[in-house]
């Protein structure tokens, strides 16, 4: 297969039942989320992911209609029972595919199935998508050179789940790095970093009255930065970010795109 310029309405892309079906084990499950599933911008961000897995020929799958919520927003917002049904279903359905590493773009999933699942049987090795990324590359599976991103100033939000959770800062901006971006900081960034506004459940609902939505407080400092791009690692902050520009008007001027996205446009596929 031509992987220049792939196109992912031809990608077949191969579920676990597949794999199981022919005696095969894939090299990583890719846990898509509910966001990269249903969210059609969040879609763009799995096709992007898709792409980049293509071309580097990772033996990966899926568990489409077997896949369900991780129990992440049901946990947030104080529905433990219904957070333990939700991990206990995928546990079963993981443990009997005998998946061993997992790989998510959703920092939500990453942290769920990572740090909330060994206590209720399910152990797996958990990869943020810009991990795995950044070992493809270390491994020489996958090389990313500047292209449409090089010397542009692009500043990276932290996704809580990624950075004060899990204290991943670097993955990300080491990617950035490869694609030679001018790489800005905000003001608060990695420990001090500012949540999008999405967090603990509030993605699926509208905000406490105040004296200004986190997303608009949080995008200003990006915008304070004078960037050409917002950088993001997560699709609920690709959500929040992409809505607080719009806020501002500034929609024409400022993309907000995902590491893996910008990496899969730098590389024309």
């Amino acid at each position: 297969m031509n992987t220049d310029n792939i196109n992912t309405e031809k990608i077949k892309v191969p579920t676990m039942a597949e794999y199981m079906a022919q005696g095969k084990k894939p090299e990583v499950l890719f846990w898509v989320g509910c966001a990269g599933s249903f969210d059609d911008r969040a879609k763009k961000i799995t096709k992007a992911f898709i792409k980049l897995l293509t071309k580097a020929k990772v033996d990966y799958a899926v568990l489409g209609t077997e896949e369900s919520c991780t129990g992440d927003p049901a946990k947030r917002s104080g529905n433990e029972f219904l957070f333990q049904m939700q991990a206990a279903m995928n546990i079963e359905v993981l443990n009997g595919y005998e998946v061993k590493k997992i790989v998510t773009a959703c920092p939500h999933c990453f942290n769920t199935i990572k740090n909330e699942y060994p206590e209720l049987g399910g152990n797996y090795e958990v990869v943020h998508h810009t991990q795995f990324l950044k070992s493809l590359m270390e491994e020489g599976r996958l090389r990313v050179e500047g292209g449409k991103f090089k010397g542009k100033r692009i500043t990276f939000h932290d996704p809580c789940y990624l950075g004060r959770a899990n204290n991943e800062y670097e993955a990300p901006r080491d990617l950035l790095r490869k694609l030679e971006v001018e790489l800005l900081e905000m003001r608060k960034c990695k420990s001090q970093g500012l949540c999008c506004g999405a967090g603990g459940g509030q993605m699926f609902k509208e905000p406490e009255k105040g004296n200004k939505d986190v997303n608009v407080l949080r995008t200003e400092q990006a915008l304070e930065t004078k960037p050409e791009a917002i950088a993001a690692g997560c699709p609920f902050c690709n959500t929040m970010m992409t809505d607080g520009v719009k806020n501002k008007n500034k929609e024409n001027e400022v993309e907000v795109l995902d590491v893996a996205e910008m990496i899969a446009q730098a590389q024309d596929l």
